[in-house]
C-alpha cells in the first residue's frame, strides 16, 4: 500500500502559498514606495500573516528585499536588453549597437528605477545595493549576450561574448560615479552626463575582427 501523502501534501501547499504571500506582499510595498522601508509587522499585515510565519520562512527582512529584489531585478533587465534585439533598427557594429542600446535616454530611467528599488539612499551604495547592482549587470550582459549573437552571426561569437562584457562591465563601473554624480535624477542633464561615461567606455574598447 502506498503511503498516505494527502496531509503532507497539503503541509507542503499552505507552506508554499505562505512564502508566495510574503513575497507577493513585499514586492508590493517596494513597488508602491520606490523603496524597502518597511517593517516586518507591516509586512505580516500586507500578506495577512503572523510576524512568526514571516519568521519561518525568512531568517531576516533582508532576506525577503533581496529575494524581492532579484525578481525584480529580471523585468527589469529585461527591459535594459530589450531594445539590442529590436528588429526596427538594422545591425550596425557591435560596438555601435552596444552604445545605441546603452543610451541614456534608453538606460537612465531603468537605471533610476532600480536604483529605487534597491533602496538607493545616497552615493555610498550598501552591501545589498552593490550585490543586487553587480547581479543585474550580470544578467544584462547574459541578455546582452544573447542578443548581439544573434545580431551579429558573421562575428565570432567569443568575439562578441568579450566585447559585451568588457562594454557591460564599464557600464557597471561607471554607474556609482553617475549617482553621486548626478544623484541619482532622471532629467536631460544626468543623461547627458550618462553618455559621456558611455563615451569614456567606449574610447578603450576595440571592435572584434569578423
Amino acid at each position: 500500500m502506498a503511503p498516505a501523502t494527502g496531509p503532507v501534501d497539503r503541509r507542503a501547499a499552505l507552506k508554499a502559498k505562505s512564502r508566495r504571500a510574503i513575497l507577493d506582499a513585499a514586492a508590493d510595498l517596494m513597488t508602491r514606495r520606490r523603496s524597502a522601508g518597511f517593517s516586518v509587522d507591516e509586512l505580516a499585515a500586507a500578506a495577512d500573516v503572523s510576524r512568526r510565519t514571516v519568521f519561518n520562512h525568512f531568517a531576516t527582512l533582508e532576506d525577503v528585499v533581496t529575494e524581492v529584489s532579484g525578481h525584480m531585478l529580471v523585468e527589469v533587465v529585461d527591459r535594459m536588453s530589450a531594445q539590442a534585439a529590436s528588429a526596427d533598427r538594422e545591425p550596425d557594429t557591435v560596438l555601435a549597437d552596444l552604445v545605441a542600446t546603452s543610451s541614456g535616454d534608453r538606460l537612465v530611467p531603468v537605471v533610476v528605477e532600480l536604483f529605487e528599488i534597491l533602496g538607493g539612499g545616497g552615493p555610498q551604495p550598501s552591501n545589498r545595493e552593490a550585490v543586487l547592482m553587480q547581479r543585474a549587470f550580470n544578467l544584462f550582459t547574459e541578455r546582452m549576450t544573447a542578443a548581439m549573437t544573434g545580431r551579429h552571426p558573421e562575428v565570432d561569437p567569443l568575439a562578441v561574448r568579450l566585447l559585451v562584457a568588457a562594454f557591460c562591465g564599464g557600464l557597471l563601473g561607471f554607474v556609482h560615479l553617475w549617482i553621486e554624480e548626478t544623484g541619482a535624477a532622471d532629467t536631460p542633464a544626468s543623461r547627458r552626463v550618462w553618455d559621456r561615461f558611455v563615451a569614456r567606455v567606449t574610447d578603450v574598447l576595440r571592435e572584434p575582427r569578423t
